[in-house]
Parts: structure tokens; sequence; C-alpha cells
């Protein structure tokens, strides 16, 4: 069945990538359209900043806590009634948002449209790697990461002038004709392959997963309104380092796990799926600030902030194809080692950000985290998914997937409460409104922390990319003496 699956693969590869590519742009159209509504909608639901969160959270915590569940399914069951089934869950979440008449329902409804997407797109990593072979590898999950820049681009331009002629609720119904496409390619293209023998579900390990996540995000944005020491707060974080125990403890007894922990035990994978996290705490908890820098501080128009947000998606996709070009031939350790670097000296731009700065001069600061995250993105993907035989790539697709959305979960929760604490920090302990509300000097200087932290952390990055360098090229040397 494996050798029927790749010979149809290998004839039809690029039908199949078109496939899986429009269901990865509709995911990240999704999540960057809602970004450009966030300050809209605290206005609209009359909320605050640490609640608005959770219309990012709730679908990236989701999406978080059951793609190991995913790719452990799409190993038992096949991929294509698992991604068909997403595309269908993800219309009827969706439509559902669109409608939502409480903030309360509209979260509820994020989660099922999380659900949608993460069936839809947990697997798409593994397919590719599957599909096409180690000579193109670099370069077909370089096209797949411009892919995700290209939705990164459509969806703040679309929500910006949807916001700006219609409402917030349009943002969710304007993927719906990207959600039909994307299930007729699959259904098209995608070969039908079933795993054999009999397989069991770690229900377990799921539950524990997910709960371990649940409370440490709740512990990290409750934080923000209720203080980090507060007894009811610090249970959170108890519960939430007891679940993630019991986790580990589970998948290291459990015959068939969740997620084989055995995958860690190679260093060339946990540094580099290390260094995928770090990347995107830095970039979701960055982008999740833009818009209230764009909007609330340099009081620009929907349509022009949405233009704007785009910029760091234009130049994601324009270096990532290129970027996986040029480590199939020089390998991913220093194409990757100079994404970093780049990213680095954006987190620094953006910390010189000031209520006066230019559109021109936002720009600017914003292109180099942009285009560092796509030059690092390509090469770690590759060589994250070329680190496992190919028997395992459903689960390791799944964890690929995991570390994004894990790594921008934690940005959006971590990022954005450090941004509300500085903020308080800074406005005093008399100022009773909103961060949002707070001084424009204050809300400066909290992005301005927030930037020099992201920095500390691409630091870390860095060091972890230097000390794995020797064995990169130990590991791209021998490959190429077999």
């Amino acid at each position: 069945m494996a050798q029927l699956f790749e010979e149809r693969s290998s004839d039809r590869r690029w039908h199949i990538f078109a496939a899986l590519g429009s269901g990865i742009f509709l995911a990240s159209l999704n999540a960057s359209i809602v970004d450009v509504a966030l300050p809209a909608l605290i206005l609209e639901f009359n909320v605050d900043f640490a609640l608005v969160q959770w219309i990012v959270l709730s679908y990236t915590l989701t999406q978080t806590t059951i793609i190991p569940s995913v790719g452990r399914l799409g190993d038992m069951m096949g991929k294509k009634p698992i991604f068909l089934s997403g595309a269908v869950v993800f219309v009827i979440g969706s439509i559902l948002s669109g409608l939502a008449p409480t903030i309360e329902f509209l979260l509820l409804f994020r989660v099922l449209q999380a659900i949608g997407g993460a069936l839809a797109t947990a697997l798409s990593m593994g397919i590719i790697t599957e599909t096409f072979p180690a000579s193109e590898r670099g370069k077909a999950l370089g096209l797949f990461s411009a892919t995700v820049s290209i939705g990164g681009i459509v969806g703040p331009l679309l929500g910006g002038i949807l916001l700006d002629i219609l409402s917030w609720r349009w943002i969710f119904f304007v993927g719906l004709p990207f959600s039909f496409v994307s299930f007729i390619l699959v259904w098209r293209y995608l070969p039908s392959a079933r795993s054999r023998g009999q397989q069991r579900f770690d229900w377990g390990g799921a539950i524990a997963f997910f709960i371990g996540l649940l409370t440490l995000m709740l512990f990290l944005t409750l934080g923000e309104r209720n203080g980090y020491r507060s007894p009811a707060i610090l249970s959170l974080l108890v519960v939430a380092a007891l679940a993630l125990i019991l986790f580990i403890r589970t998948e290291a007894r459990v015959e068939q796990p969740l997620l084989d922990l055995t995958l860690f035990q190679s260093a060339h994978f946990s540094l580099n799926l290390s260094m995928r996290v770090i990347s995107f705490i830095v970039f979701g908890g960055i982008s999740l600030l833009f818009p209230f820098y764009l909007r609330n501080l340099l009081a620009l128009e929907p349509t022009v902030v949405g233009l704007l947000l785009t910029i760091t998606s234009v130049f994601f996709g324009l270096a990532s194809p290129i970027a996986g070009i040029l480590s199939d031939r020089f390998g991913f350790r220093p194409v990757a080692s100079a994404g970093l670097v780049i990213m680095a000296f954006g987190c620094y731009t953006i910390s010189t950000l000031t209520a006066e700065t230019s559109i021109t001069g936002y720009a600017l600061r914003a292109i180099p985290l942009g285009l560092g995250m796509g030059i690092f993105q390509a090469p770690n993907n590759s060589a994250v998914m070329g680190s496992v035989p190919r028997e395992r790539l459903g689960v390791v697709s799944g964890v690929n997937v995991i570390a994004r959305t894990l790594g921008r979960t934690s940005g959006v929760a971590a990022l954005g409460a450090l941004w509300v604490g500085r903020v308080s920090v800074y406005v005093g302990p008399d100022f009773s409104g909103d961060v949002t509300e707070a001084a424009m000097a204050a809300q400066i200087a909290g992005l301005r922390d927030v930037s020099f932290a992201a920095m500390a952390m691409i630091g870390v990055a860095l060091i972890l990319s230097a000390w794995g360098l020797p064995k990169a090229t130990q590991r791209r040397r021998g490959a190429e003496a077999q």
C-alpha cells in the first residue's frame, strides 16, 4: 500500500501539492484576517484586551491540543478522510462564527472552526514530505511556506476592506469559497491509503495533553487580570504541570502512544523543533500587537492597517522558496541561522517604533521580521521532516504543526501578557481602564520591552543553532557520501 501511494503521488505530486496548498492557504487566511478585526471586536462586544486575545487563543489552543490526535488518526484511518471531514467542519464553524451574537458564542464557534482547521491541515506536511523526493523536499516545503504567507497577505487586505465597507462578520464568510475548492481538489487528487494492522487510540494521553495546555494558557492570560500570585491562578499552573507530567508518563507506558517520545531522543529532531517553537513564539506574539499599534496609536483606517499587516507575510513568502532551494544546495543549518539573525534584527527595529513613526518607517521596520522568518522556516522544516523514517511521517507532520501552533499560542499568551504587564507598570497603579486605552507613551514602552524579550528568545535559538551546526555538517556529508 505504501508503495502504491508513493507511485501515484510521484505521478501527480504537484496536483497533490495544489490540493494541500489550498487548505493551508485557507488556514493562514483565517488566522491573519482575524488579527485585523481584534481592535474592532473590543469595541463591538465591549470587552478588554485580555478577553479579546481568546479569539485568537481559542483557535490556536484548540488546534495545538488536538493535532497530536489528528496525526495519530491519520496514521490509523488514512489521510484523505481526515482532511475531507475537516473541511466540512471548518465551513460549519466559519458560518456560525460569522453569525455569533455574543463574544461567548464567538469563542465557542472558533473552537469548532479550529477543529476543522486542524483536521484539514495537520497531515499536510507529512504528505508533501512523502510525495516529493529528498532532492526536491526543500523546494516543495519552501513553496508550501510561501503558500502560508500568501494567505497571510490576502487575509489582512480582505479584512481591512471588509471592516471598512461591511462588518467584522464577513471576515468569517470570505473563506467559504476557498473551503469548497480545497475539498474538491483533495477529493479528486489525494490518493486513498489506509495503514495496516490493528491500532488503538491513546485517549488518556489526548485528555492529559488537552488539560495541560488549556490550564497553562489560562494561567498566562487570566494572570493579567488577577495577578500571577493569586491562589486561583497559581492552582492553574499546578494543574498544568501535573497534567503534562501525566501526559509524559502515559506516553512512555502505552503500547501505541499519541506522541512517540522516542522521537525526541534524536538531538537533530529536538533541536530543530525547539527552534521552530521559539520562532513562532516571537512571530505570533509581535504580530498580535501590530494591529493595536497601527489602529490605536497611529490612528490608521482598517484598510490601511490591513495593507500594512501584509508586509511581514509578503517577505515571508518571497524568502521561503528561495531559502528552500538554497538549503537543498548548501544545507539547512547555515540558511536557517541566517534567517534567525535577520529575525533578531527585526525585533530590534520594531523596538524603535514610536507614536510619530511614518507608514514608510513602520514598513521598513517590519520587513526584517518577515524576511528572517521566511528564510528560517523552509530549511528548518526540511530538517525536521527529513530526520525521521517515512513510516513515522504522519505523526511527525502533526508534531511539526504542533510546534507552530504551540509557538503561536504561547507567543500570543506570553508576549501579550508581558505587554499588558509592562504597560500597566508604565501607566501607574491609579489607571483603571483597559491597557488599549492607556497613554501612547506607556503602550510604546510596553511594545519596546516585548521586542527586547523577543530578541532575547531569538538569541537562544541562535545558540541552539550554533551548537547543532557541526552535527548538521557531519550529517550532510554522510548523506552525500552514500
